[in-house]
């Protein structure tokens, strides 16, 4: 015997019974499944392969248009460099397997070890959950940065993901990153000081640099307006490496004593935490005494 379900549409009365309306949502191979299921099927395999390190860049969309409606400071705005260490600061702390970070501009590179097993290596969920957690991070902190000035709208950050099957494969990656930082950087510097110092229009100054070497943005610099490129941040010619460092902190903890007296001790501990530099990654020094952060090639 059916037991019958009636469903009214409009003026007509339709009659269903269990087993019919059970079908729609089951499949022969396992009943807890619809007969839609098969639609996963359409769905590509993006699983990273295995013993490579994982690399999300994030890169800043049309963030030209975004610096001059807010009013970068030129050639570099150091709240703005400020708020993208803070938000990457925030992705490593949320995917712990991510072993250093590098950025610079309007970019940032995290590269996760080549163990990891987050997402199961989905290249998809690893690029979308970087890509949303700095994306609100940049919004969240903006006020701790930027003060009263306001966001006039959320910035986008588009993302790739690449594999590095070795550790001189990263290095030479991490290594490009910084030289694009320097190159660009050098440009940018002696474009802005010749247009807010030097009296030039901006289409002026960049006539003016056409086909200058690196020598001669450097000689620029220093015979027409006493700079020293050499002198100028750290920041702004090196990019910021985040890293895991461990750290000892002393806090006080109230112990109670045989006696039962309560009595402030000073307990040592150690912590992860991320830390930030502003050095050169490009030779042998920075990795020699960052030894943890490269894993055996013979993985």
């Amino acid at each position: 015997m059916l037991i019958g379900k009636t469903c009214r549409l409009g003026r007509r009365v339709r009659t269903y019974s269990v087993q019919h309306l059970a079908r729609l949502f089951t499949s022969s191979g396992n009943m807890a499944k619809s007969k839609f299921e098969y639609v996963r099927a359409f769905e590509t395999d993006d699983t990273c392969l295995r013993n490579c390190y994982i690399v999300v860049r994030l890169d800043g969309r049309n963030f030209h248009k975004f610096a001059a409606q807010h009013k970068f400071t030129k050639p570099n705005d150091d709240r703005a460099l400020g708020l993208m260490g803070r938000s990457a600061c925030s992705v490593m702390e949320e995917l712990e397997d991510i072993t250093i970070a590098y950025g610079q501009s309007d970019e940032f590179s995290f590269v996760f070890k080549r163990t990891s097993t987050w997402f199961k290596r989905r290249a998809s969920k690893l690029m979308t959950h970087v890509a949303s957690q700095f994306s609100s991070s940049f919004v969240f902190y903006w006020k701790e940065f930027f003060g009263e000035q306001p966001l006039l709208y959320p910035p986008g950050f588009d993302g790739r993901v690449i594999l590095y099957p070795s550790n001189r494969n990263l290095r030479d990656y991490l290594c490009w990153r910084q030289a694009d930082c320097h190159i660009n950087n050098l440009y940018n510097t002696v474009f802005w000081t010749l247009v807010q110092k030097g009296g030039l229009t901006t289409a002026q100054a960049e006539d003016r640099l056409k086909g200058t070497l690196a020598a001669d943005k450097n000689e620029i610099l220093f015979a027409e307006f006493d700079i020293n490129y050499n002198n100028e941040a750290a920041l702004h010619r090196k990019g910021t490496t985040l890293i895991w460092e461990k750290r000892d902190e002393t806090v006080t903890k109230c112990m109670k004593l045989l006696n039962k007296e309560e009595k402030d001790v000073p307990v040592t501990r150690s912590r992860r935490r991320v830390e930030a530099y502003h050095c050169d990654i490009i030779g042998d020094k920075f990795w020699e005494e960052h030894p943890d952060i490269l894993e055996d090639d013979n993985c």
